[in-house]
Order: structure tokens, then C-alpha cells, then sequence
């Protein structure tokens, strides 16, 4: 019997970070049936970005997607797969969770089986915790993209999907590297002018450029001004050809020595092309150490407001020494990722009332 897979592939059509992890999954369940995948009216070249294959099913009508997964789950063909990324557990932020209830139910009752991995919580209230358990417990298997959101929600971790992605082997020969990447959120404060000096300072110091990137296109005004600041080149983006400006961004990566932001995706992308990802936050968010925490990869981030340009400058060196160590744990990430991906294949494979095999740490 032929089987169905049925995956969103919406996301932030202006981040490229979205993109990576939901090609990854997709990629991951491709060879497991035939392709339906939900990507809304997204702009010209986010599909590109998806890789998607001439043999998948695309939709832009979700209403069209969801009654295609009905028949497919009426005729036991179905199986779905939660999108990855980031989600706010707010009644908005949990749509997806909920609202694919029915469809998860008849999956179910029809013997297919839904999974759900590579996503993590933005907050951890009581309720929304409540409101998740129904699609958890009709998910065949869970893993989450960093332990506080399993320490509340339950199941088991694993590292964040983009980690998988990018060509750096870490035993090789390394390349050129004289650059420093630099992009930061615009919806926080502005870097101080501490953390431009220091960040000035290291490329003086080491001879590199600074190259001020968009990855999110949302960045791109702060991008072009972190530039001027630093005295820098820009590598901006209009929001179209995402295939061509993720190859742009992971060509600089590949030259890159060290990436500084505070967009996750940003550090998790150049450090899968061979840079050292440093965050020196403007606020007290702990999203990024706990991602990379996950992934073997410790202190990287660390809080620089009321921080001298001296002190920043020593804690970004601090990083750098630390370089072999840190892409050492690279090819450990990878392998867990593939012990996810064996067990998501069999967890989508078996009989609905078959469990998987205990995972504790994948």
C-alpha cells in the first residue's frame, strides 16, 4: 500500500533558519512515501529553498492539504509530520498542535502514525502545557531541540536539525579564514558601542574582514547599519532566490573564523561551515546556550550590556582558544541526529499500536 506523508512546510518565509530545518525533516521522511507538503502562498524561491522534488505534492489552500490527509487517513495511507522549529505555546503559537487533532485522531484510528521532532518551547506556562498533551500523546515519537522544553513537556532531546546540515569535517585540513560574520535581531536593543569596538578591535587585532549578513530578512535595515558601524561589507538580502542567498551566506561561512549574533541559526549555520559562533546578547535570553548546549557546545553565549569593549574582547578571544573543541563535537551532534532519524523512520514504519524502542538520550 502506497503511503502518504503529510508535512507543513510554512514557516517565516523571510528566514532562511526556518527553511534549513524544515528541508532537513523533509528530506529525512522523503523516501518514506509520497510527499504532501503545505507551504501556503509563499513568495517566489521558498520552495527552491525547501529542495522540494518534482515527484512532491504541494499546496497552497490549507484547507485543500487537510482534506487530502482525511481521505488519505480513511484509506490507512496517511502519515504526519509536526513542522520543526520554534513554537510559542500560546493559543496562537499552538494552531498546528491542536488544530491537526482530528487528523492525527483518524490517523490513528486508520493505523498510520504521526511524529514530531526538532521542536522547542519559547515559554513554559502551566496551560498551554495542558492544551499540548492531546497531539502528544497521538504522536508515535517526540523529540525536543533542547531539554528544558522536555523537562516540561516530556519525551526525549535531541540536537537542533540545522546542526545536520553544512560540509565542514572538522579532522580536515581547515580553510582560509579571515572573516568575522557579524548579523543581529532587530527586535532587540541595538549593540552598544562596547560591543562595536570590540568586535572592531578583533578584526584589527587578527587582520579579518567583517562581513554583516542577512539571514532574516527582517535584519536587513540593521544589517546594513551594523556595517557602517563596524566598517564593514554587507551581504543583504531583498527576500527573493532563497537557495541562491542561503548559497551566498554558507559560501562567506566557509571563510568565515567567527560568527557573532544572536540569531541561533545564524551561529548553528556557520559553525556547520567550520566557524566558531560566539553570542554576545543584548538581553538575558538563554535560547541560543541552550541549543548549543545540546549539542556538546558549551559557553558560547554570554550577556554584554554594561560590558567594556576590553571585557568583551576577552570573552570573545575566550571563545575563539577554544575553537578545536568546539567543531570536535560536530561529528558526535551528527550522530545523534541519525540515531533520531533511524528511530523516526521505524516510529512512522510500524503498526499504530506497536511502540518504539525506549529512547532516553538519542
Amino acid at each position: 500500500m502506497t503511503t502518504d506523508i503529510f508535512a507543513p512546510g510554512v514557516g517565516q518565509y523571510d528566514n532562511i533558519g526556518d527553511i534549513i530545518l524544515r528541508r532537513q525533516l523533509l528530506d529525512w521522511v522523503r523516501p518514506l512515501g509520497n510527499m504532501h507538503v503545505y507551504i501556503g502562498h509563499a513568495p517566489d524561491g521558498y520552495a527552491g529553498g525547501l529542495r522540494l522534488e518534482p515527484g512532491d505534492i504541494t499546496y497552497e489552500s490549507f484547507a485543500k492539504w487537510y482534506l487530502a490527509g482525511l481521505r488519505s487517513a480513511l484509506l490507512g495511507r496517511a502519515r504526519y509530520v509536526f513542522k520543526p522549529g520554534e513554537i510559542q505555546l500560546t493559543l496562537i503559537g499552538m494552531k498546528e498542535h491542536v488544530g491537526m487533532l482530528p487528523l492525527l485522531a483518524l490517523i490513528r484510528l486508520r493505523g498510520g502514525r504521526s511524529v514530531r521532532v526538532g521542536v522547542g518551547a519559547r515559554n513554559f506556562a502551566p496551560l498551554p502545557r495542558l492544551l499540548m498533551r492531546p497531539s502528544i500523546a497521538l504522536s508515535a515519537f517526540t523529540a525536543w531541540r533542547d531539554q528544558c522544553t522536555t523537562d516540561y513537556l516530556g519525551g526525549v532531546t535531541m540536537p537542533d536539525l540545522a546542526f545536520g546540515e553544512g560540509e565542514v569535517d572538522p579532522g580536515a585540513a581547515d580553510a582560509i579564514r579571515d572573516t568575522i560574520v557579524v548579523e543581529m535581531r532587530s527586535d532587540r536593543p541595538y549593540p552598544s558601542g562596547a560591543w562595536i569596538s570590540a568586535v572592531r578591535g578583533l578584526a584589527d587585532a587578527r587582520g579579518w574582514r567583517i562581513v554583516a549578513v542577512t539571514q532574516v530578512l527582517r535584519d536587513s535595515e540593521r544589517t546594513r547599519q551594523l556595517a557602517a558601524d563596524l566598517g564593514g561589507e554587507v551581504l543583504d538580502w531583498d527576500g527573493r532566490g532563497h537557495a541562491n542567498q542561503e548559497g551566498r551566506l554558507r559560501d562567506e561561512y566557509k571563510r568565515c573564523a567567527v560568527a557573532i549574533s544572536d540569531r541561533l541559526h545564524v551561529l548553528v549555520s556557520a559553525y556547520t561551515e567550520g566557524a566558531v559562533p560566539v553570542a554576545p546578547l543584548s538581553d538575558n535570553s538563554d535560547k541560543i546556550r541552550r541549543h548549543f548546549d545540546e549539542a556538546g557546545v558549551t559557553d558560547i553565549a554570554f550577556p554584554s550590556a554594561g560590558t567594556s569593549a576590553r571585557q568583551l574582547g576577552l570573552a570573545i578571544d575566550a571563545v575563539i582558544e577554544r575553537r578545536d573543541d568546539i567543531l570536535a563535537a560536530l561529528p558526535a551532534t551528527r550522530e545523534r541526529l541519525e540515531n533520531i532519524r533511524q528511530h523516526l523512520i521505524v516510529a512512522l514504519a510500524v503498526p499504530s499500536d506497536a511502540q518504539p524502542r525506549t529512547l532516553t538520550r538519542a
